[in-house]
């Protein structure tokens, strides 16, 4: 393969969800230096794609934004990834959003959605979950951006397209509280739940899993260092899997009740722990922290 031509990996469709974060994806992805084309017609993006072969290196990186008011989206997706595998398989990024929050996203902007026609905001949202259908199961990466502001679906699309020289496996580990939902976008999932709630003794009540307090009583408790220690053991040949499949971004969530006490500290051993091994670079968040 020539320098000039476009290497595996480098041509991205970003599709989802009206109002779930393409423009936010498109614009960060255009600042990292993807090549952005937005509403392209599918049919047309192998022509952009042998174009950019003979730019002298000039476009290395092709991300085509596309929606579903297209009828024959999955025809022609079906299509061009046949006819795009021949220079290396393309990728897939499906931004989604739960129906209440889109609602929520039109309603503030004042905006009918593309597909409602003479119905409701649901009829054209649900109208587009079907023709997108296909297109989710297919995608290689999936972020459910109900509770993404815009800076956070930002630093989520850098973490996720960095350059190609980072590290084999970039992992996130996350926090969460049950009771706000689980997320639909982990790769994998630890209930702290079986671990005494420090939420029910009022010294600790006020803090987090951060505080010193909070994270010395949830790691004393029993079970909970040969839970860890036993996970992470568990989680190595996994990652070295992962790096065998050429799967580069993981995903592992951690829930508690609230996503205050429990899985704060907890994420934030796991994490630790994680940092150590080879080719494996870890980063913290914690989702529902300051949401009580």
């Amino acid at each position: 393969m020539s320098d000039t031509q476009i290497a595996k990996r480098d041509i991205l469709i970003v599709a989802g969800m009206s109002g779930a974060g393409r423009s936010t994806a498109a614009n960060t992805l255009e600042d990292m230096g993807w090549y952005v084309v937005d509403n392209l017609p599918l049919k047309l993006l192998t022509t952009v794609a042998d174009m950019a072969e003979l730019s002298d290196g000039a476009i290395k990186k092709i991300a085509a934004v596309v929606d579903a008011r297209g009828r024959d989206l999955d025809e022609t997706l079906r299509e061009t990834l046949a006819e795009i595998s021949e220079k290396g398989a393309p990728r897939i990024l499906f931004l989604d959003a739960s129906d209440d929050v889109l609602v929520r996203r039109y309603e503030a902007v004042r905006r009918p959605h593309p597909l409602m026609g003479a119905g409701s905001l649901l009829d054209g949202i649900q109208k587009e979950r079907d023709r997108l259908l296909e297109l989710r199961a297919l995608s290689d990466f999936v972020i459910d951006t109900s509770r993404y502001n815009v800076h956070e679906l930002t630093s989520r699309i850098r973490e996720l397209f960095s350059e190609a020289d980072a590290p084999k496996l970039q992992l996130v580990v996350q926090s969460f509280g049950f009771k706000y939902g689980a997320p639909s976008d982990a790769d994998l999932m630890i209930d702290m739940r079986f671990v005494p709630n420090p939420f029910w003794l009022p010294e600790l009540r006020p803090l987090t899993g951060n505080d010193a307090e909070v994270s010395e009583f949830v790691l004393a408790q029993e079970g909970v260092h040969e839970f860890i220690a036993n996970y992470v053991a568990a989680l190595e040949p996994v990652f070295a899997g992962y790096q065998r499949e050429n799967k580069r971004h993981v995903m592992l969530a951690v829930g508690c009740t609230g996503g205050k006490h429990r899985s704060v500290a907890v994420t934030n051993e796991i994490a630790g722990r994680l940092a150590d091994l080879a080719g494996v670079q870890v980063s913290v968040r914690h989702r529902d922290l300051g949401r009580e």
